[in-house]
């Protein structure tokens, strides 16, 4: 059976991004699965396809052939061999090794930390085949367990239960994880997403060559910025509106032997204002705030949001000091992420200086016919 799509259906397919909506789709199945999908000009691609969900096709092969699954399987090989050099150098470390549509696999995410793999699947018509995938994953990279965390929201709706299950092995409590020259904890099964924010490992380890007085860490989580920051400042402030993840990021810093790390719970955007009333001053600071716009609706108060905290930031920095500031939001361009960050710098009467450009890890790849995979942005600023 195949599946028909509009026009503007095929034209998205034509342009090779990977999804076409309910609305554009003609005719198709009354069950998901895997399987062809075409329009007046033919056969457009292979897909995974779920008629009650809004994104009901999901593309992961611009071509035709006789068994998707081999296709898809193929695809998620090659994603595992891209990663396996990274995890020989460096076993206990923490990488992505399948990116979604990054690596043509939908709807499908695996991380490894150290030795211990946890797995998402986002699509009905994907769920059906773990089993094979499980089979290629342990075939590829051998792994001590293997987690099916199927807890996100988005699962439901593709009309799928969510469920915490092990798929390999027996899975810990936590695991530790080598990043640069830190540790850090990992829960498995309680922590957010797959565990731990792996995007931005690169970015982490960059920060730890800086070096001065006081560094601030806002949105600090489990403190994976705060830990790097501590080899180079003599003192480094960690606020999180959450008590148990900076009790987290205590155990985690007293893994590595850092008595400077203090723990703050506050609400961001409070502290930075009252921190500008008292004329605190900071070398450097980490703004890594979580998305605040999830959807197109929510952008001009996520503009606002992110230019609050950023503006509020500069001041807190005197010549020279140093603002390491990301978006998770992929709503959030990156031309619209640099004009809100001079737009802050205007604001707050600071001339301010781009150092470096970055983004998320390598092991996080960007399609460029795919806007939505290139969702992180990250900016190294000093200001002058």
């Amino acid at each position: 059976m195949k599946v028909r799509v509009t026009p503007k259906g095929a034209a998205r397919l034509l342009a090779h991004h990977p999804w076409v909506y309910r609305s554009d789709v003609l005719e198709g199945p009354d069950s998901p699965g895997l399987y062809l999908v075409q329009s007046n000009r033919g056969v457009l691609g292979m897909a995974l396809y779920n008629p009650a969900s809004e994104i009901t096709v999901r593309v992961f092969s611009f071509q035709d052939a006789e068994h998707p699954l081999e296709v898809l399987l193929e695809h998620l090989r090659k994603a595992l061999a891209r990663r396996k050099p990274a995890i020989a150098q460096e076993p206990g470390g923490a990488y992505r090794l399948v990116h979604a549509e990054g690596d043509l696999l939908p709807a499908l995410v695996l991380d490894y930390y150290a030795g211990h793999g946890v797995l998402q699947v986002g699509s009905a018509a994907l769920e059906p085949l773990t089993e094979a995938l499980v089979e290629v994953i342990q075939a590829e990279i051998p792994l001590h367990s293997l987690l099916a965390k199927n807890d996100q929201k988005s699962r439901s709706l593709e009309g799928l239960p969510l469920h915490v299950r092990a798929l390999l092995g027996q899975v810990p409590d936590f695991v530790m994880v080598q990043e640069g020259s830190i540790q850090y904890r990992v829960d498995l099964a309680q922590g957010q997403k797959t565990g731990a924010f792996i995007d931005q490992r690169d970015n982490r380890i960059r920060l730890g060559a800086f070096a001065g007085k006081k560094a601030l860490d806002v949105f600090s989580y489990h403190g994976s910025f705060a830990l790097h920051l501590a080899r180079g400042f003599a003192q480094v402030i960690a606020v999180d509106s959450s008590v148990a993840a900076l009790q987290r990021a205590q155990q985690n810093a007293q893994a590595n032997g850092f008595t400077n790390i203090i723990a703050k719970e506050a609400n961001a955007f409070e502290f930075l204002r009252e921190e500008e009333k008292h004329g605190s001053l900071y070398d450097l600071i980490v703004l890594d705030p979580p998305a605040f716009a999830k959807g197109k609706r929510d952008l001009e108060r996520a503009y606002a949001a992110y230019k609050e905290i950023n503006l509020r930031a500069m001041k807190l920095l005197p010549s020279g000091g140093i603002l390491a500031t990301a978006s998770c939001s992929h709503h959030l361009s990156e031309p619209l992420f640099y004009q809100m960050l001079a737009e802050a710098a205007a604001d707050a009467h600071r001339t301010v200086r781009v150092l470096e450009k970055r983004g998320q890890g390598w092991d996080h790849p960007v399609l460029l016919n795919v806007p939505e995979t290139h969702y992180l942005k990250f900016a190294l600023l000093e200001v002058m």
